[in-house]
């Protein structure tokens, strides 16, 4: 269990490419192993040498990695935003399912506009 996804994303496999229209030139790529982003990974420490508090959590698998990398910063201490709109899954039953358990403790659900304006709102550094 929890390894039936494995053989469908892998590196070699075109449909786990990254779409050209999105630009990622200027970020950092991440590669992980697990639904988990923390598992086995750098993640947690790069967050922390960027003295990063908050994360926000997007992607595909609402009910599986999404919601298992937002339980995972919450337990590290981070504060968790959840984009209702900008993870999914393949039915409504499951994202909707992870909306109300992560907003009972573990996770802030926000809407994609509402992380845009308050990223447009902070000061530059």
């Amino acid at each position: 269990m929890g390894t039936w996804w494995r053989d469908l994303i892998t590196i070699e496999n075109p449909l786990s490419a990254i779409i050209p229209e999105f630009d990622y030139s200027h970020r950092m790529l991440l590669r992980k192993n697990q639904y988990d982003a923390f598992h086995e990974t750098s993640l947690e420490e790069i967050l922390l040498r960027k003295n990063v508090s908050q994360v926000v959590i997007s992607g595909v698998m609402t009910h599986l990695c999404c919601e298992t990398t937002a339980r995972s910063a919450f337990v590290r201490g981070f504060e968790v935003f959840f984009l209702v709109d900008g993870t999914a899954t393949y039915n409504q039953e499951h994202h909707l399912a992870t909306l109300l358990n992560l907003s009972h403790g573990f996770a802030k659900p926000v809407l994609t506009t509402d992380i845009q304006a308050a990223l447009q709102a902070q000061p530059e550094n």
